[in-house]
Order: C-alpha cells, then sequence, then structure tokens
C-alpha cells in the first residue's frame, strides 16, 4: 500500500523501500500510479493530496499555513502567567517563583556562578547572553540609541528607556510587600530582599552571604587587600569609590549635607543622621545590663568600660 506524508520533502513508501522524491515530480508520479489528485487553480500545480495543495496556497497567498494560537502557544502561556500572576516554577536554592521556566534557568546561575557567555576581546563573563551583547559595545564604544530629550547617547535601548523616566519621573515598579517604587526591576530585586532576608551572593573564602553582588564584590577586597580607587591630590587609596569620593571632600572642604533644623553641614550624610538625634533626642543604642540608652554607638562602649572596671587607656607621662 502506498501512502504520502506531508514533511519538508514529500515521501513514496511501500513495504519494500522509502523513496524521496521533490515535490515537483509529485505529477508525474500521480499520473504514473493512476491515483486522484489535486489541482492549484492558480499555476495548476497538481498535488495527491488535498493537504498539500492547501499548504502550496499559501505560497501564492503569503498567509501563514498554522494559526498563532498553534505557533504561538507557549508566547500565550507566558503571556496568561503575566496577566494571572501565576509563577509556576520555583528555585530550589531560595525558593523563588517564576513564570517563565527559562528565567529560573538563568536565575539558577546566581547560586551556580554559571556564566556560559564570554567575550572574545577581554574574556570577561556573563550569565546571561543579552548581558554579553551589551558589553561587546563597550569596546567599539557605540553608542546607537539616544535621548530625545538630553540627546545623551547610550549603548543599549533598555539603558535609553531607564534614562528616560529620569525625565518622566517614571517608576513602574512597585513592591508588593511595602508599595515602594523603583525606576528599574532590578532595584525593586534588591530592595525585595530586604523583607526575605534573601543573600544569594556567597564569598568562596570566608562563606559569608550577601544581598548585592557589588557588595560581595567589595567584601572580596578584605582577602585581596585591593585599593583600586586612588586620590588624585595625595594618592591615598581607597578599596571603594564612595570612599574616594568622602575622602576627596576633605581637602576641598565640600560639605554637601546640611541640617534641616540648624543648617550645620556635613561632608558625610552619616554625620548628618546622628547629629539629627541631638534634635530629636533619639537613643538607638541601649546597654544589655543597666538598659542607659546612647545616641551614638561609641558612648555604648565607653560605657560598658563601667561594668567591667576595665581600663584600656593608661597615661605615658
Amino acid at each position: 500500500m502506498e501512502t504520502y506524508i506531508k514533511t519538508n520533502e514529500t515521501h513514496l513508501m511501500n513495504d519494500l523501500c522509502v523513496e524521496t522524491v521533490d515535490t515537483d515530480k509529485i505529477v508525474e508520479n500521480v499520473k504514473d500510479k493512476n491515483k486522484e489528485y489535486f489541482a492549484c487553480d492558480i499555476c495548476g500545480q497538481k498535488y495527491c493530496q488535498e493537504q498539500l495543495l492547501k499548504k502550496h496556497l499559501h505560497t501564492h497567498t503569503k498567509e501563514e499555513p498554522y494559526s498563532c494560537v498553534v505557533k504561538n502557544k507557549e508566547h500565550l502561556n507566558v503571556q496568561y502567567r503575566n496577566d494571572t500572576k501565576e509563577k509556576p516554577y520555583s528555585c530550589e536554592v531560595c525558593l523563588k517563583d517564576f513564570s517563565r521556566k527559562y528565567d529560573l534557568k538563568v536565575h539558577y546561575r546566581i547560586h551556580t556562578n554559571e556564566k556560559p557567555y564570554s567575550c572574545d576581546v577581554c574574556h570577561k563573563d556573563f550569565s546571561r547572553k543579552c548581558h554579553l551583547n551589551v558589553h561587546l559595545l563597550t569596546h567599539t564604544n557605540e553608542k546607537p540609541y539616544a535621548c530625545d530629550v538630553c540627546y545623551k547617547d547610550f549603548s543599549s535601548k533598555s539603558n535609553l528607556n531607564v534614562h528616560l523616566r529620569t525625565h518622566t519621573k517614571e517608576k513602574p515598579y512597585s513592591c508588593d510587600v511595602c508599595n515602594k517604587v523603583f525606576t528599574r526591576k532590578c532595584h525593586l530585586n534588591r530592595h525585595f530582599r530586604t523583607h526575605t532576608n534573601e543573600k544569594p551572593y556567597s564569598c568562596h573564602m570566608c562563606y559569608q552571604d550577601f544581598s548585592r553582588k557589588e557588595q560581595l564584590n567589595l567584601h572580596y577586597r578584605i582577602h585581596t587587600n585591593g585599593k583600586p580607587y586612588s586620590c588624585d591630590v595625595c594618592h591615598k587609596d581607597f578599596s571603594c569609590k564612595n570612599n574616594l569620593n568622602v575622602h576627596v571632600r576633605t581637602h576641598a572642604n565640600e560639605k554637601p549635607y546640611s541640617c534641616d533644623v540648624c543648617h550645620k553641614k556635613f561632608s558625610l550624610k552619616g554625620s548628618l543622621n546622628v547629629h539629627f538625634r541631638i534634635h530629636t533626642n533619639e537613643k538607638p543604642f541601649s546597654c544589655v545590663i543597666c538598659y542607659k540608652n546612647f545616641s551614638l554607638n561609641g558612648k555604648l562602649k565607653m560605657h560598658y568600660l563601667t561594668h567591667t572596671n576595665e581600663k584600656p587607656f593608661s597615661c605615658d607621662s
């Protein structure tokens, strides 16, 4: 018994052999076997199956042979999960949920530190291909995307979209717990760890955990004694850029933080926060022995010496 099967090619099958033939020669084969065939009304081409004729007709109409329901079933499923906020895929390590299996796979690289994509120029590794593509533009200095408002150029469209929110004040990402809003999804994800106390980044030397990757990178310098940031004035070195920026203010006598009550100025925001306790009479540090409260942690430590009778300071004269 002879059968015609629909594939990219048309096959003639029997009990003895399998023969592959071009669809252009199907008409001749059909005539030879005296089979019923179906002819195209436009070009006259003939086919042994009506389904093959229908598929051929799409070459004239340029229509897609399959409906979007079948062709994009997975996309529709993802869209449905986005609408319903359904997240059926869960991380076995941190229990975070995802709407797509691919997103879970990419997320899992945070725990495994897997970075399968590498830059051919500097050999830097990345966990996602899109991050590698953006990184490659740093070598070419290519910035094809420009802001229509301030004309600033960007290497990626996503960075441009994020930048535009500085003009529109748009903050589309909201925390489900405290309703705080953010301009970037990564900032929301980072913030959300303050609620879950999740710390997915771990030091492989001392096993200390961190909620942010940049905190881990900064921590590594404790082990390596790395201080890549240097002051142009006195050449003092620092492990993080923020400490360098604060230090530079000692040379410029810059004090950008001002008290709203007494208008005293400070070079550090932390110093302003501590100073503000004078006005609020806030004393967040408490002695566990006598429960006396202090506005500064340093004063609490000095107070503890009254309980231990410890005298760590001696007079040299």
